[in-house]
């Protein structure tokens, strides 16, 4: 194994310590000699150890594939390190040497506080989640395209940033040789392989994340005081600033840390990042942040209900026990909306997206695309899409491409040669029997009816509120939105006191990220107010 080659560095994926960043981690670790064949690291389980190589070399290896090898002076591991998730490679050693070796726990501690190193591994690690995404690394989803149990733990594992790679039924000819090896039969499908061997046949979503090791929602039995439900930025903002200032804190969310900011591919606008930064980033650098201060954070956990009791709240769970909260800030934000068009659900995973990610372009590689939606949203979308397809053709039913676009995507998508601006046109109709193979375009004005070919058509047209669980606990508008700053209240507090509403799912709220942000951050604020109005202040 000693002709292994070093992978070259990606993007500051693979970079390599100096000998002072070492001597700065050398007092919290272990120096240990490594021979040929050792597994430092083992898919499929929880890794205790961060290792940086001092001599020698370490492979990574994923399905019996070496993935990428690393020399002196680099370390292992990617995101899950950080987070608590099970590892997506095994790293075996390649050419005998030696390795520090550093506690996972002390690793945590040192990206909080050293801000340089913290910084160069937590940016290597997310750059190297990316690439196992793209790779098709860890886990293996194996089903239909038209199976809705498919589609359902695709989606689970995009918008958590799983590695994966889907075994389609109907297009891999060794799919249904590799279900048989397994003792399974396609009526069981869909199945998830989980670190190489471990078969779950159709799991639900919480058991497919307690498989790969996303955290349990730690429900306390006590009443803690502030309950956040809702985990994009508006959430996970009040998260860090809740924990920060003492609150114990819980945070829900039923489907992905992160919210659909968390699938956006670049967030040029974002104060402090002139070069963009993708809403995936973000959100894990909020997450690390959030639990850094003491904040428990859990996915699947989908509020079901709430209720006012003996002075606090209580959030009911669809699974679980519910959790209780002297004060509640509601971030759940909204969910995608759909297009008005015959058999929409049969194209969905299958050709119609709702996220344009890495994970999606390997379904439109060099072919050509299409971008429903007139917002920041598709319009991002339509930038990132370009760099991967080999056209994009936006569609717009509104009259003008800056009605309710910011100004900055406009100019690079009108001076962009791969993309074809449609206005007032709307999707009629979509073709196809294995799949998507071509949507149907009206001019809402003339009538006139266009067939674009394509395989793949994203759709960012804004969301409605996700507010079906609250319904008839607070006051809503005709939209669904829930209602804010009453003439007796606290700004952000709704018609409940001591419940507040930030982001996306507030009435007339801005719908940007830096927006939402801040009103996590206040909110926050606004619960200290609170309290202080509740709880007799001393005299004297």
């Amino acid at each position: 194994m000693d002709a292994f080659t070093e992978t070259p560095d990606h993007h500051g994926a693979f970079p390599r310590l100096s000998d002072g960043q070492i001597d700065r981690l050398a007092p919290y670790g272990t120096r240990r000699p490594t021979r040929v064949g050792d597994v430092l690291i083992r898919q499929g389980e929880v890794c205790p150890e961060f290792f940086v190589i001092l001599t020698g070399k370490v492979a990574g290896v994923d399905d019996e594939q070496v993935t990428w090898v690393h020399g002196p002076g680099r370390f292992l591991g990617e995101l899950g390190l950080l987070t608590g998730l099970k590892s997506f490679l095994t790293s075996v050693v390649c050419e005998a040497g030696e390795v520090l070796a550093v506690p996972t726990w002390r690793l945590r501690e040192i990206v909080a506080h050293d801000c340089e190193l913290g910084d160069l591994i937590l940016r290597a690690y997310m750059v190297r989640r990316s690439l196992l995404i793209v790779q098709g690394s860890g886990l293996r989803i194996i089903g239909s395209r038209y199976s809705p149990g498919t589609r359902r733990l695709r989606e689970f594992a995009a918008r958590n940033r799983l590695p994966h790679r889907w075994i389609d039924l109907e297009e891999d000819e060794d799919a249904e040789a590799l279900i048989r090896n397994l003792g399974i039969t396609s009526d069981q499908t869909p199945i998830v392989i989980v670190g190489g061997t471990r078969v779950l046949r159709n799991p639900g979503n919480a058991e497919l994340a307690r498989a790969v090791g996303l955290p349990a929602p730690a429900m306390p039995e006590s009443v803690v005081d502030l309950v956040i439900v809702g985990a994009g930025p508006a959430g996970l903002a009040a998260a860090v600033y809740g924990a920060s200032e003492g609150l114990s804190t819980v945070v829900l969310d039923a489907v992905a840390l992160g919210g659909q900011a968390g699938t956006s591919s670049c967030i040029e606008n974002y104060l402090g990042f002139p070069t963009g930064i993708s809403g995936a980033e973000l959100t894990e650098r909020a997450v690390i942040q959030a639990r850094k201060f003491g904040a428990s954070l859990g996915v699947p956990a989908e509020a079901a209900s709430l209720e006012q009791r003996d002075g606090h709240y209580i959030i009911g769970l669809g699974e679980g026990r519910p959790v209780h909260g002297r004060t509640v800030i509601i971030a759940t934000g909204a969910r995608y909306r759909k297009l008005d068009v015959p058999n929409l659900e049969d194209f969905e995973g299958n050709g119609v997206y709702y996220a344009a990610t890495l994970a999606e372009t390997e379904f439109c590689k060099g072919g050509p695309v299409v971008v429903v939606g007139g917002g920041n949203s598709a319009g991002q979308a339509t930038i990132f899409l370009s760099e991967h397809a080999s056209s994009v053709r936006l569609l717009i039913r509104e009259e003008s491409l800056g009605q309710n676009m910011s100004h900055y995507l406009t100019d690079r998508i009108e001076n962009n040669p791969r993309v074809e601006v449609m206005l007032h046109t709307e999707v009629r109709k979509l073709v196809g029997t294995d799949g998507l193979e071509a949507v149907v375009a009206e001019d809402n004005q003339t009538g006139a009816r266009t067939r674009l070919h394509t395989r793949a058509m994203f759709v960012l047209i804004g969301a409605d509120p996700c507010t079906n669980w609250l319904a008839p606990s607070l006051a809503l508008d005709d939209k669904g939105f829930v209602l804010t700053g009453f003439d007796d209240s606290l700004p952000l507090e709704t018609s409940l006191p001591g419940v507040f509403a930030v982001g996306d799912v507030r009435s007339q709220s801005v719908k940007r990220v830096a927006s939402a942000v801040g009103e996590g951050a206040m909110a926050v604020r606004l619960v200290h107010e609170h309290v202080a109005r509740v709880v007799p202040q001393p005299v004297g």
